[in-house]
């Protein structure tokens, strides 16, 4: 997984490519934590180019949630490849997140 953030005060944009699993936690978690520390409240993930996520990805995308939940804030995906749809859709978490076909949508569900 290749993984990139930009902040936009409160708002962090987290571009993230390839594949999501088990082996990409420490390096997710590094990021999410830098960007916490830095001030963000919402966290929204980009993933035009995620090609797939497993259970340990998802698990780390619930985790994240209730995190920003506790402080009031949320995580949106940003236009999901049709892969990583489907398996949001078969395991019922296309509910626990919302979905924006645009960057700025999203950013705009969130101010």
């Amino acid at each position: 997984m290749k993984i990139s953030a930009q902040d936009y005060e409160h708002i962090c944009v987290l571009t993230v490519s390839g594949e999501f699993g088990a082996d990409d936690l420490d390096v997710f978690d590094r990021v999410v934590d830098e960007r916490l520390a830095a001030g963000a409240r919402h966290m929204l993930l980009d993933c035009e180019n995620l090609e797939f996520i497993d259970s340990a990805g998802l698990e780390r995308l619930l985790d994240l949630r209730d995190r920003l939940g506790a402080q009031s804030g949320q995580v949106c995906l940003v236009c999901p490849d049709e892969h990583v749809a489907q398996i949001l859709e078969l395991t019922r978490l296309d509910r626990a997140f919302p979905a924006h076909p645009s960057v700025e949508a999203a950013v705009r569900s969130v101010r």
